[in-house]
This record gives C-alpha cells, sequence and structure tokens, in this order.
C-alpha cells in the first residue's frame, strides 16, 4: 500500500463516522460505567411446560389425521406436473409425519454420540396437523434445516426442537400440576425458536434452494456439525462416502411409521449425470445432487432416505454436505435416488445467519446510530430502516460494533471507552472487560470468522496502520492478537461484517480518501487471514459506512453508506466474487449529525 495520504484528510474523515472521542465522548472513568442498554431479549420464549405441552399436540395433531404436508400445487400450470411428493400414510402415534418428499430405510441404528449435532424438529400448520423433520445444530442457538420444513410454520409459536437425543420423543401419559402432559425427550434437551429464515429464492414448486436456518430460545449443549468450505467441493466427486441421518419412516407400506431411534445410512456421493437421468427436468445442477445406491424397487433391499429423514443432514467428511430435500413418492422406487439441497450452494448465507446480529431480533441486521450521548436502533425491514426509541448510557463510548461473540443467536455489543478499556456487553448483564490498551485503535471490526474455525473474530486498527486479528474463542473472550499486516493507515474507514464474494469466508473493505473502496479477500488462514487487496470501485461522496450484516434479508451482507447530505445508502452486497456490491437504494434520510456504528 501506499502511504502518501495526509494525515489532516484522514482526522477529517473519521470524525464524521465517530470514530475520534470528542466533546461528550471524552468523559471520564466514572461516567463511562454506566451500563448500556441491551438488545432486546427474544419475546415469547416458551416454558419447559409449554414445550412439553406443544410437543404433546404435535403428536397428537399427527396421530389423529393423515398429517400429510405436501408440497402446494404448482403456481403455473403451464409447467410440468409438480416434483412427485412423498405422501405419508396416517402418522404413528410415536411422531409427526413428515414434510414434502421428506424421506431411512435400511441402514441400522446410530447413537447420539456418533452424532451429537443431530435435531428433531416437532411443528404444528396453521390447520393443526403435526409434523416432524430433521435438522443440524450448527452453532449452539443455530439449526439448519429444509426450507419445506420451516415454509408457511410458525416455529415461534407451535414449534419444538430437541437435542442430544437419539430416540424420538414420546408421551410418557402423565400429567404435571397444571395438568399439562410430561413428555420424555430421553435426557434431550428442548427449546423453541427465536426466528426462522428460509432461502428467499426457496421454490416450493420445484423445492430448489431447500435450506432454512432456525435461531433457538437459548444455546444447547450438543456438539455442532461443521458447515463444508467452499474449497471442499471434492466432497462431490461421485462416489466420496457419505452419510445420512434420520427418524423416518422404515418402510413405504401403508402402514409404515418412523423410527424411534436414530438411524443412519450410506449416502455416497452421485454424479449429476445419473441423477439428471433418474430425475430428468426435476433435478437441477448446482443447487441439489443425488447420493446414496438407487433403491431397488423393494424395501428390503434398499437403503434410502424416506417421510420423516426431511432437513437433515448428509455428513461427508465430518462436514455438513447436504440437507434431505426430496425423492420419489415410493421412497425405494427402482432407480429413483435421495435428493438433496446441495450445502455448497448455500455455505455462504448459512453462515450469514449463524452470525448474524439483529438488534430487534428478526432476520434483518440493523444499525445502531448516535446522537449526543445517546443511542438509536434504526432497524431495517423491507426497503428501508427506521429509528427506534432512545437507548441511554452511551457518553462515554467512542468505539462501538455489533456482535454475537457467544453465539447465542443474540446480538451483543463490543464498546471501547475513552480511556482504552474494551468491554463486551451481552444481555443485560453487566459489561464483561474485553480487553486493555485500545485507546489507540482507530476502528474495531467484527467481522466474522477471518481463522476458518466458524467462531466470530475482532479485528482492529491502530493508529500507526497495523491491523490485529483477535480469534474469538466462541464464548466471548478472545485470544491474544495476532498482526495482520501494516498499510491499513491508507484507509479512512475500514469495515466488514460477513462474506462479500460467497466462498464462506469473511472479508473486510477499506475505503480511501476521494472514494476509492477495496476488497481484502479472506483467506479463512488465521496466519494470512487476507489475500492481496484488490480494488472494487469508486465510491465518492461518503463520509461514513456501516457494515451490520444482511440488512435486505437476501442472504447476502451489505454496505450502508451516508454521504455528505446526511442520506444513508444501502449498497446490496451480491455474494459473488466480482461485483461485490449491486445499484445502491436510498434506506433512511437525516442521518447528519449521528456518529454510525458498526
Amino acid at each position: 500500500m501506499s502511504h502518501d495520504i495526509p494525515a489532516v484528510a484522514i482526522v477529517l474523515a473519521l470524525a464524521g463516522t465517530g470514530l475520534l472521542a470528542t466533546g461528550a465522548q471524552a468523559a471520564d472513568r466514572t461516567a463511562e460505567q454506566p451500563r448500556p442498554a441491551a438488545a432486546p431479549a427474544p419475546a415469547d420464549q416458551p416454558t419447559e411446560r409449554e414445550l412439553h405441552d406443544r410437543l404433546a399436540g404435535a403428536l397428537r395433531a399427527a396421530a389423529d389425521g393423515p398429517g400429510t404436508r405436501t408440497s402446494p400445487s404448482p403456481k403455473h400450470s403451464a409447467k410440468p406436473s409438480p416434483k412427485p411428493s412423498a405422501k405419508s400414510s396416517a402418522a404413528s402415534s410415536a411422531k409427526p409425519s413428515s414434510g414434502p418428499s421428506a424421506r431411512i430405510i435400511g441402514g441400522k441404528p446410530a447413537a447420539i454420540t456418533s452424532a451429537p449435532w443431530m435435531a428433531q424438529l416437532y411443528f404444528k400448520d396453521n390447520r393443526g396437523n403435526g409434523y416432524f423433520c430433521g435438522g443440524s445444530v450448527v452453532a449452539p442457538t443455530k439449526i439448519v434445516t429444509a426450507a419445506h420444513c420451516v415454509d408457511g410454520i410458525d416455529f415461534k409459536r407451535t414449534g419444538v426442537i430437541v437435542t442430544g437425543a437419539d430416540r424420538a420423543a414420546t408421551d410418557t401419559g402423565r400429567k404435571d400440576s397444571a395438568g399439562k402432559p410430561i413428555m420424555n425427550v430421553y435426557g434431550g434437551e428442548a427449546r423453541g425458536a427465536v426466528r426462522q429464515w428460509q432461502h428467499p429464492k426457496y421454490d416450493d414448486y420445484t423445492l430448489d434452494n431447500d435450506v432454512a436456518v432456525l435461531t433457538l430460545t437459548s444455546p444447547v449443549k450438543a456438539k455442532p456439525l461443521q458447515i463444508m468450505k467452499s474449497g471442499d467441493t471434492g466432497l462431490y466427486k461421485a462416489g466420496t462416502d457419505g452419510k445420512v441421518y434420520g427418524w423416518g419412516l422404515t418402510s413405504t407400506r401403508p402402514d409404515a411409521s418412523g423410527s424411534d431411534r436414530l438411524k443412519v445410512a450410506d449416502a455416497d456421493a452421485q454424479s449429476d449425470a445419473n441423477c439428471k437421468k433418474a430425475y430428468g427436468w426435476e433435478f437441477i445442477a448446482g443447487t441439489m445432487y443425488c447420493a446414496g445406491r438407487a433403491p431397488t424397487g423393494k424395501d428390503s433391499t434398499s437403503e434410502t432416505t424416506c417421510n420423516g429423514d426431511s432437513g437433515g443432514p448428509l455428513v461427508a467428511g465430518g462436514r455438513l454436505v447436504g440437507v434431505v430435500s426430496w425423492g420419489d413418492a415410493n421412497c425405494s422406487a427402482k432407480g429413483k435416488y435421495g435428493v438433496y439441497a446441495k450445502v455448497s450452494a448455500f455455505q455462504s448465507a448459512l453462515r450469514a445467519r449463524v452470525h448474524d446480529t439483529s438488534w430487534n431480533g428478526d432476520q434483518y441486521a440493523d444499525l445502531l446510530a448516535r446522537s449526543g450521548d445517546k443511542l438509536y436502533p434504526w432497524t431495517a425491514k423491507g426497503k428501508a430502516l427506521t429509528r427506534g426509541k432512545e437507548l441511554p448510557g452511551f457518553a462515554g463510548v467512542n468505539l462501538l460494533v455489533q456482535s454475537d461473540l457467544n453465539r447465542d443467536g443474540r446480538q451483543d455489543l463490543i464498546r471501547r471507552t475513552a480511556a482504552g478499556e474494551a468491554y463486551w456487553s451481552q444481555g443485560s448483564a453487566a459489561p464483561r472487560p474485553l480487553s486493555t490498551g485500545w485507546r489507540s485503535h482507530k476502528q474495531i471490526l467484527a467481522p466474522g470468522d477471518l481463522t476458518g474455525d466458524d467462531l466470530p473474530d475482532v479485528m482492529v486498527v491502530t493508529s500507526g496502520g497495523n491491523g490485529y486479528l483477535y480469534p474469538g474463542k466462541g464464548d466471548g473472550s478472545l485470544a491474544p492478537s495476532v498482526k495482520v499486516g501494516a498499510g491499513w493507515r491508507d484507509y479512512t474507514m475500514v469495515r466488514g461484517h460477513g462474506d462479500f464474494t460467497g466462498d464462506g469466508k469473511a472479508d473486510v473493505l477499506g475505503h480511501v480518501f476521494g472514494g476509492k473502496m477495496y476488497l481484502h479477500k479472506g483467506t479463512g488462514d488465521a496466519r494470512k487471514p487476507f489475500a492481496a487487496r484488490v480494488q472494487i470501485g469508486t465510491h465518492s461522496g461518503l463520509n461514513a459506512l456501516a457494515t451490520t450484516g444482511d440488512v435486505n434479508g437476501d442472504g447476502n451482507p451489505d454496505l450502508l453508506a451516508r454521504d455528505m447530505k446526511g442520506k444513508l445508502w444501502l449498497y446490496p452486497g451480491t455474494g459473488k466474487s466480482s461485483g461485490i456490491l449491486g445499484k445502491r437504494a436510498q434506506y433512511a434520510s437525516g442521518l447528519g449529525g449521528y456518529n454510525l456504528f458498526g
């Protein structure tokens, strides 16, 4: 990098971004200690009693009726007939039925110790029908499942997620003191969901883009399953060993029921050519793939997924590579492989949900902005940002960034005082000291995972232009810093939160006085976390930038930018390796007098 930018230019540019302590910001330490307001707690967290009641209700609903959740009719009747939807027969009294085409026949029992990340999803639709799907714990509060298991379902109201058990939940037949049913989850943990996300391009006609993420009400103990990385494409090579897990139907007989114990089946990768031959137009290469030996037409000699396995994981190389999506209506139909959502196509969007930082608890990233000594949340919904109620306690804060360092699904804050002390504010608890000696830092970022371990990290830029990486431990604490290069002094602003290039690795953006914007592409290597910078455009007339995550809800991180007139613009992320920012759109106005944090 060159170092020909006048220091005064840097100072002038930083003055509009909240990166310099001035006036009310430079309070003494006694004034810096009041506890700042925290992100609102998730509403309607169900009690254990309520979760057991929901669980019993889903089981009863499935037992009382057909409980079949099938794909809706095609939206465009001119298209060919819709993909075959595996319609289950009457559900067993032990568990609800599956979602559409959710298909383990054959296979063998698996202990939860061999698949600790397995999750059971119980839920009802708005007509009272009960269903069951599988899922994978990918972070303490995050479950990856199929979009067709989530589409049209209010998980916050009706859903129960059970982890840490290899047996399906059952009703004990006993009641508690309030007359509520007592359920047996066999040593597992039951949770509700505070929010749900499905891929914005999910198609309920073709079942394309069939992935979703649930955020749990509180963390679970289950060991997470790592989402595959962008470079793991060899895991899809035909013949590569894979395993699929689930509690689905164990045969195609009309009286078949789901397995009461977790099962595992071989699911070695098939070529796209084989899958295309089996399904024709219904198979969409790139976002779907087939796995497992082709069924023989008989349950006794087939090993494949069936109803109830939907949303469960296909694991290869110790990583999540597929999500059970669909198959033939007859699970054991000769030559009809199980079809999976191909995680390589969605790993970036899934990681965006794992590292999301929504202030108000929805799936849209928000912005925090201060005027005077008060902080205001500007919450995103649709195509605008709306200012919320003022939050006190931020007079002594001169740097602040939004994050989720402990991966509990709730936004926390990293803030620095004028004395150079960094604190981690999480929930309603007292701010926790994070580090000291940060007084000279001009930038603090929470870009996501820079080290390739799927744990969120922190980066700082010093007044001398050096960059330092603090690897996150996943519990709100940081490992010792590692220098990640000099020359960052070139930039008036350094920002980053998420993967701008779609390769599953967090990136960082640098803005030079005059408007040039550069991309520091993440490598996922802690020793050298960035590739050489590349100019991605010129964005002049801007005096503040913020990167808080996915603001517009399309699965890609976005850039918020304020111009000299106080207008706030959103540059949408594209998730592409080139042209990473799309055409800007105005999202708010009147922010000229604010410090933008993020």
